[in-house]
């Protein structure tokens, strides 16, 4: 199984941020992981990252056309704002998409409760820190099992 991971703005200062609420767990760490565990799982994680929401549409049209089996996508705070993000994944559907957060956005700010993505997504998982990545290609594996 093939999968692109896409991560929105300001993911690329993990490890500078934010540490109570994202982890001292750089990018570069992330990364690695991401890679590392899927490859325990019999997948392939081709990892990107942009601060820019243009470059994040076109990586999930690049991967239905480059026939990707899925997509994990952490918006970053484009989950809130961006119908941009939301409309492009509703536009390579049937490729299942995995919304991921590392903090639990429903126990912050209001704001962060609305996600314009969920509902084009196969499912959702937060907080559960890095470890959500590898939740989210389970969850692409389970999906694409079933059909």
């Amino acid at each position: 199984m093939k999968v692109m991971v896409i991560n929105g703005p300001n993911l690329n200062m993990l490890g500078i941020r934010e540490r109570n609420i994202y982890g001292d767990g750089s990018y570069d760490e992330l990364v690695r992981y991401i890679k590392t565990e899927a490859l325990h799982m019999g997948c392939t994680a081709e990892c990107r990252q942009s601060n820019h929401e243009g470059e994040i549409i076109d990586w999930i049209q690049n991967a239905y056309f480059e026939k990707y089996d899925g997509i994990v996508i952490n918006p970053g705070g484009y989950t809130h704002t961006s119908v941009a993000i939301a409309d492009a994944v509703a536009a390579v559907a049937p490729l299942p998409v995995v919304e991921v957060h590392i903090s639990d956005t429903d126990a912050r700010e209001d704001f962060r409760r609305i996600s314009y993505l969920r509902p084009h997504c196969v499912s959702t998982i937060q907080g559960k820190g890095f470890f959500g990545y590898i939740l989210a290609i389970e969850e692409l594996q389970k999906h694409i099992q079933k059909w």
